[in-house]
């Protein structure tokens, strides 16, 4: 078995994100990756979260395992992130599951990752990369804010296993830039090129169309 896409799927979290995050900081980031998410039926959905960062990424994540019927879990470092992460969830109406610790530890006690999202801003993105326990139907990475300083010299072969297949990765200039892999399924050959597909969004902010094939 491996992540089969469902466009219906993607398309209607996409345009229930669109609905809950409006003008919301960040809303071109949530919008994407909710497609993505639900798309992609990821099961076990993670995110990290500090006090502070914007929650629209969180909001569409909420919403994308609403539509793939899968779990959302967001790593907080401490209780102040905790509470605030979820009172900020609570007026949005959308909930998880929240895991309080040193984010590379407590995403390293995390069987089987569909999809894990880190933020670039944050010195340990790379560490969490490197521990985070993919799940067997194969996985999705994304780095937003990969416009950073941070990033540089970052190469996803770097700090994943050397067991993993990378299917491929991709920058795209969504908010303030997602750097993404596709993992591909454990034990999965390369097998025959399937058709390809495209996937299309928008930067609610500047108007700007992207077409990404996959």
């Amino acid at each position: 078995m491996k992540l089969v896409w469902s466009p219906e799927i993607a398309l209607k979290a996409y345009t229930d994100t669109v609905i809950s995050c409006g003008d919301m900081e960040g809303s071109s980031v949530a919008e994407f990756i909710s497609a993505m998410a639900a798309g992609w039926n990821a099961r076990l959905v993670v995110e990290t979260w500090t006090r502070g960062g914007a929650i629209a990424s969180s909001i569409g994540l909420a919403i994308a395992t609403r539509h793939s019927g899968g779990r959302h879990v967001c790593v907080v470092p401490d209780e102040d992130s905790r509470s605030a992460y979820i009172e900020a969830m609570r007026n949005s109406g959308q909930a998880a599951d929240v895991v309080v610790g040193r984010p590379e530890e407590a995403v390293e006690g995390l069987e089987g990752i569909d999809f894990l999202l880190v933020d670039c801003s944050r010195n340990n993105f790379a560490s969490i990369l490197r521990v985070a326990k993919l799940g067997h139907r194969g996985a999705v990475l994304i780095c937003k804010n990969a416009s950073s300083g941070a990033t540089v010299g970052f190469r996803w072969r770097n700090v994943l296993d050397q067991g993993l297949r990378i299917v491929r990765s991709e920058f795209l200039p969504v908010g303030k830039g997602l750097d993404m892999a596709y993992i591909g399924a454990k034990g999965g050959g390369s097998g025959k090129k399937g058709q390809s597909r495209w996937i299309k969004t928008v930067d609610s902010h500047t108007g700007e169309e992207f077409v990404i094939r996959k």
